[in-house]
């Protein structure tokens, strides 16, 4: 995980751009990296209604088969509890930057972390054995 300093910005963040090949090449020994930045009016994490989000992310996992996971639940487990720990809150508010995006709402309990949002149906399908 990498913590963006505090006086990074939003736009920032959505403009990351890594290289899937160059990652690759650099090791085999990770999954996945979460990029991730504390939310602010100061630094444009704003909801429209001008709510800040606690925090904001982006999750690249090439070695996976995915450059980018468009909204990451396991990656938000991870994140739910560190920033439950660093803003001393156990309800949290996020948004995953990826080009598709999407809202979390977080509750981090003592032995779970709970995620909810919006979600749709991509493909619907039977398996029968």
């Amino acid at each position: 995980m990498i913590r963006l300093q505090d006086n990074f910005t939003r736009k920032e963040l959505e403009l990351l751009n890594p290289k899937e090949a160059e990652l690759l090449a650099a090791t085999s020994a990770i999954r996945g990296v979460i990029v991730t930045l504390k939310g602010s009016g100061m630094n444009d994490c704003l909801v429209d209604d001008g709510i800040s989000y606690d925090f904001i992310s982006r999750v690249f996992a090439p070695w996976r088969g995915i450059l980018e996971d468009p909204v990451c639940g396991a990656a938000h487990c991870v994140l739910g509890s560190y920033w439950a720990k660093i803003l001393k809150k156990s309800k949290l508010y996020a948004r995953q930057c990826s080009p598709r995006g999407g809202e979390l709402h977080i509750e981090v309990k003592k032995d779970r972390v709970m995620l909810s949002g919006d979600a749709f149906i991509v493909v619907k399908g039977q398996i029968n054995f």
